[in-house]
Formats: structure tokens, C-alpha cells, sequence
């Protein structure tokens, strides 16, 4: 090319685009720092935060749904609200505790939806564990498990966190009665007693009182369910109808009907829900 064809190439080729035209000032983000890292869950902010992280135990705030675990010295119990949402719904179907293996069960707390993929994943890693190493998981081994799934998936761009908290319980041969809860950052712990929802810090301050200087709930397994249901009702400032709440127990009464305990777990049904309701309001 010439020289005159070489500057109508430089002008052509110079020309600004639309895409190089200086921003308005009504296209700026109202909030470039937090939105910027709202995008990735796995990128820090600048002041270490993890958005994504935080936004997942909003959504379990946002279920509106509060449990209870508490250990006793010879039995685990976790308690849950149950909210019906339709009068056409089936109250059979509505749940967030379940069975995980004969020995071991959970209150998931969150997103329902998310719940019910948690405990399926929960229900498959201790079916696993059993086929591969011919006994049942221990809910340490499961606690674990699940904390690490949850981790992960604070790492990974093309997965987000679980919306849910749960707390395992189960009955083990040598330590006894076993209480862990997991979160979605993939932090888990073993607990005396633990809370989750909306006003789980209200939970946590009523169960340090109650179990001050303890190393677990003392008494029979109707004490300690008694224990976690008025727990409940004090922070919710409530009182329950059988209905309305639901219970899982390990080391409590044989389904069956006989003497003794289920060192398996059960969940109780609702006559024996109204009659430790009955117990409480006796004693008031």
C-alpha cells in the first residue's frame, strides 16, 4: 500500500467503536465492589469475605424453619418445626428430618428442595461405606464426609453452596450418644446441643444455660425430648400443637411398643409427641 492508502487504513481501523465510548454515569453498578465478587463464588472479596458463602446461610434464615439437637446421655434427639405450607399438601410428605442408615438420622434446616438432595447424597456416602467396609457409618465418618462435599463446592465456579445446616445424631457402641452439625462452608463439629434458623442464637443462649458445666442433657430420653421442645417454644414464644413439630430420637422408646430403647434411629409419632406435649404442660 501507498502512503495515502496506508492513512486511510490507519483512519479506518482507528475509528472508536461503540464498545471504547466512555461510560455514563447512569450505566456505573451502584455497588461495583460486593457485586463484583457476587459473580464467582470462589474468588475472595478484598476484605476475605466469600459472598456466595454468606448468601447460603441467608437462605437457611430465609426458610423460616427453626431445629434443635440435643445429646443425652443415653439417647440424641433433633427437633424440627413443620410448616405445611397448602392445606391440600399431605403433612406425611412435609419433612426435614431423615433417615440416613438404621443407626444414624438428621435435621436438615434450609431450603427443602436442597435438603432433599443433601440427604439423598448423605443417604448414598453411608449405603457406600457400608457396602466397602461391611459395617454402618459412624455419624463422626458421615459428619466429615458431608463437611468436605460441602467444601468443595465452595470451590468449584460451576457449583453453588447447599442452602441447608444439618445436625446428625446416632448411638455409637464406644463413645455413646453422638450430636455433629455441619454448615455450607464445610465447617462441622460436635455439639452438646445446637440450634439452627431464624433465631438460632436465642436457641444457643437457652441450651448454655441449661446445660452450663455439662457434658451432655442429663435424664431419661423423655426429659431430654421435653428439653428440646420447650427450648423451642421459649425462643419462638409458642406453644405446640403435635402437629406442628416433629422429632427424631435415638435411643428412645422401641416402636414396637416393648420395654427398653431403639439403639436405631425412629422418628417418634405423634401420640407420643402429644403426650411429652401433655408432660410439659403439667409441670407449668
Amino acid at each position: 500500500l501507498g502512503p495515502a492508502n496506508r492513512r486511510n487504513v490507519w483512519y479506518v481501523t482507528s475509528k472508536p467503536s461503540s464498545q471504547e465510548l466512555p461510560m455514563q454515569p447512569q450505566d456505573a453498578d451502584p455497588c461495583p465492589v460486593a457485586s463484583a465478587y457476587d459473580r464467582h463464588i470462589t474468588i475472595f472479596a478484598d476484605n476475605g469475605r466469600l459472598y456466595q458463602v454468606e448468601y447460603a446461610f441467608k437462605a437457611i434464615t430465609a426458610a423460616n424453619i427453626m431445629s434443635v439437637g440435643i445429646r443425652g446421655k443415653d439417647c440424641a434427639v433433633v427437633l424440627s418445626q413443620k410448616k405445611v405450607p397448602d392445606k391440600l399438601i399431605d403433612p406425611a410428605s412435609v419433612s426435614h428430618i431423615f433417615k440416613i442408615s438404621p443407626g444414624v438420622g438428621c435435621v436438615i434446616t434450609g431450603s427443602i428442595a436442597d435438603a432433599r438432595a443433601f440427604a439423598q447424597r448423605a443417604q448414598g456416602e453411608a449405603a457406600e461405606f457400608r457396602y466397602k467396609y461391611g459395617y454402618e457409618m459412624p455419624a463422626d465418618a458421615l459428619a466429615k464426609r458431608l463437611a468436605n462435599i460441602s467444601q468443595v463446592y465452595t470451590q468449584r465456579a460451576y457449583m453453588r453452596p447447599y442452602g441447608v445446616e444439618t445436625t446428625i445424631i446416632s448411638l455409637d457402641s464406644e463413645y455413646g450418644a453422638q450430636l455433629f452439625k455441619c454448615d455450607p462452608a464445610g465447617y462441622y463439629t460436635g455439639c452438646k446441643g445446637t440450634a439452627a434458623g431464624p433465631k438460632q442464637q436465642e436457641a444457643l443462649n437457652h441450651l448454655e444455660k441449661k446445660l452450663r458445666n455439662k457434658d451432655r442433657a442429663e435424664g431419661s430420653w423423655e426429659e431430654v425430648v421435653e428439653l428440646a421442645i420447650t427450648t423451642l417454644g421459649t425462643v419462638l414464644s409458642m406453644d405446640f400443637k403435635k402437629g406442628e413439630i416433629e422429632i427424631g430420637i435415638v435411643g428412645g422408646p422401641r416402636a414396637d411398643g416393648k420395654e427398653g430403647t431403639d439403639p436405631g434411629f425412629r422418628m417418634l409419632t405423634e401420640e407420643e409427641i402429644d403426650d411429652r406435649l401433655q408432660a410439659i404442660a403439667e409441670k407449668d
